[in-house]
């Protein structure tokens, strides 16, 4: 089996899954009406405020974010920004559209 992208086939956990050099997919979350890359939790977690989530839980990995409005939709990102992953930021991006966007590094 060939495929044009570069990676490497990975056996983990029972799951087959292709895994990514890391130069490859390597993403940046960008808060769209400044152009400002996100590169902490804690600017994140400012900019996010500005749009009406305030934080609902908290652990030594993990940090929740909810709308203070009472929605269901929680947000959840590692407290560690160096963990933040492509699908961390694509969930911002879903839950705020119009305000982030993800893009290459």
């Amino acid at each position: 089996m060939s495929g044009s992208g570069a990676g490497v086939w990975v056996f983990r956990n029972g799951v087959m899954q292709l895994e990514q050099p890391a130069a490859a997919s390597r993403k940046a979350l960008v808060y769209v009406p400044t152009n400002e890359v996100m590169r902490s939790v804690e600017a994140l977690e400012r900019r996010l405020g500005t749009l009406g989530w305030e934080r609902y839980y908290e652990n030594r990995t993990i940090v929740q974010l909810h709308k203070r409005d009472g929605g269901a939709d929680l947000i959840t990102i590692p407290r560690d920004f160096a963990s933040l992953r492509s699908t961390h930021m694509y969930d911002v991006v879903v839950k705020n559209r119009d305000h982030f966007k993800v893009v290459d590094a």
